[in-house]
């Protein structure tokens, strides 16, 4: 162990001290004009101790709490403060995968059988205020067509369904096929959802994206973004909507695109019209801050 690792351990250290001395000072004064109670006191470790019984590798019980009081939201926001022409923060979520698969620009990260509907997503990566930015390396996942994770199947999401990773080309551009999320419902049958319930609040999401987005010498970036026709923008349980980050999909016909990315047409939703096949199509830029 060298001089560098010695002083950062050391900081580390003392960084975790001081966040203890101050939570343990903020706890005290809480329970100093709450006047709680021990029968109050033994249902918060109740409620803690569910929370971590449920936890598993692919269920995040923790951090779905954290998401639901708006923590996750404060502390994104604090990490990547917002600033006019630069996109955003919103929170992780519990159904990130590290493991990811990563995919070449243009491929699909569904399947025949993901249940859904079409949609290709292009866009670009910029330095701020508007560089394309090459090599950036763009991490994502999303529900498919029934408001289901990868990760929330029975077989543990072993597909690699809705999710993956892409790295910019050297004009900045990404782009990649694959079915249109919904809103849905966050886990519910958990200390999480007895929480949302006691307190009659909303426990449905609406339909998104999540993006992490990263390159060398930049502000890592972890956000979301929101279709403007879905329900639950004003109500989302994870406080993650923010009005820069609200989208829209086009319907798109271009033949030249289906055949170039393999993708399945469908009659547009609402008319069944042959006429109407095609495919959703969202566009969208990036823009990332240096650090």
């Amino acid at each position: 162990m060298d001089a560098n690792d010695v002083s950062m351990n050391d900081l580390t250290e003392r960084v975790v001290e001081h966040l203890l001395v101050e939570i343990v000072k903020l706890l005290h004064n809480y329970i100093r004009d709450v006047q709680f109670t021990p029968a109050e006191w033994a249902e918060c470790w109740k409620f803690l101790t569910k929370v971590g019984q449920i936890s598993t590798d692919s269920r995040h019980e923790f951090i779905l709490l954290a998401d639901v009081l708006g923590i996750s939201a404060l502390i994104e926001f604090q990490s990547y403060p917002s600033i006019p022409g630069a996109i955003e923060s919103s929170p992780l979520g519990p159904f990130h995968v590290d493991s990811s698969p990563s995919f070449s620009n243009g491929d699909t990260m569904s399947s025949e059988s993901t249940p859904g509907e079409p949609v290709l997503t292009r866009g670009r990566v910029l330095r701020f205020p508007d560089t394309p930015l090459a090599g950036a390396t763009i991490d994502t996942w999303h529900s498919d067509g029934h408001g289901v994770y990868d990760v929330e199947y029975d077989d543990g999401g072993s597909g690699f369904i809705c999710l993956g990773k892409f790295v910019t080309d050297a004009d900045g551009k990404f782009e990649y096929a694959c079915i249109k999320p919904v809103s849905y419902s966050i886990p519910l049958d958990g200390p999480v959802g007895d929480l949302l319930k006691k307190l009659n609040m909303n426990g449905n999401r609406p339909a998104h994206m999540h993006f992490i987005l990263t390159a060398p010498g930049f502000k890592k970036l972890v956000t979301a973004l929101y279709f403007g026709d879905s329900d639950y923008l004003d109500s989302d349980p994870v406080w993650g909507v923010k009005q820069s980050l609200i989208v829209s999909y086009t319907w798109c016909q271009n033949l030249d695109l289906v055949e170039k990315y393999g993708i399945i047409e469908i009659p547009r939703p609402g008319e069944g019209d042959k006429n109407s096949l095609g495919f959703w199509l969202l566009e969208h830029d990036f823009v990332l801050l240096e650090e």
